[in-house]
């Protein structure tokens, strides 16, 4: 058994080329092989938001405060919310962050495949977010 203790690690922000706006990294946490399963507490200040991207295993969102934000390519903005749980198949291109004036705190967990767990895309334009 292995315990990550709340406050041991350092809060890093979310980085400019993968997030649009404030976004803060907390808890990141990998297991360790053979097992394949990442993930980190992630907040988005109000209007933040990923990139587009993709998981080669999937991604599972666990919101757990605020409002925020989902979307698949060719589908609508979707409103998410504390206790939602959100799952984004294999393969799927996707974005999701805050929405524009609430934050929100998410829990999103991966399969890393041969070592990847994310490929990341273009950024969400305004136009797209706002949609």
């Amino acid at each position: 058994m292995e315990i990550k203790r709340n406050g041991s690690q350092p809060s890093t922000p979310g980085p400019a080329d993968w997030f649009t706006g404030t976004v803060r990294l907390d808890s990141p946490f990998k297991a360790s092989a053979p097992a394949r399963v990442a993930g980190a507490v992630v907040t988005f200040e109000p209007g933040a938001r990923t990139a587009w991207h993709t998981h080669p295993l999937g991604q599972t969102l666990i919101v757990v405060s605020g409002c925020g934000r989902a979307q698949r390519w060719g589908g609508p903005v979707e409103e998410i919310r504390p206790g939602d749980i959100v799952w984004f198949p294999p393969g799927e291109k996707h974005w999701h962050g805050a929405a524009p004036t609430t934050a929100m705190t998410h829990i999103a967990i991966q399969e890393a495949l041969d070592g990847k767990a994310v490929d990341w895309l273009e950024k969400v334009s305004d136009e797209q977010y706002l949609a």
